[in-house]
């Protein structure tokens, strides 16, 4: 369950703004969107591999 506490004096948007960010770092929409087809573990670890040479490839260009 999530608890946002809210100050005194503070606008419901802020406090909406907290929940989404605190629901959004749990990742149940994300989980919640992976679960509606099944995906084989050799293609999860496929992407999973190609998300990490993204990345890497974007830092090895940060950094030239």
């Amino acid at each position: 369950m999530i608890i946002v506490p809210v100050k005194e004096n503070e606008s419901i948007d802020k406090a909406l703004k907290k929940f989404k960010k605190k629901f959004e770092k749990t990742g149940v929409i994300r989980q919640l969107r992976a679960r509606q087809a099944f995906e084989k573990p050799s293609i999860t670890r496929r992407t999973e591999v190609k998300k990490a040479i993204y990345k890497n490839t974007l830092q090895n260009n940060e950094l030239a």
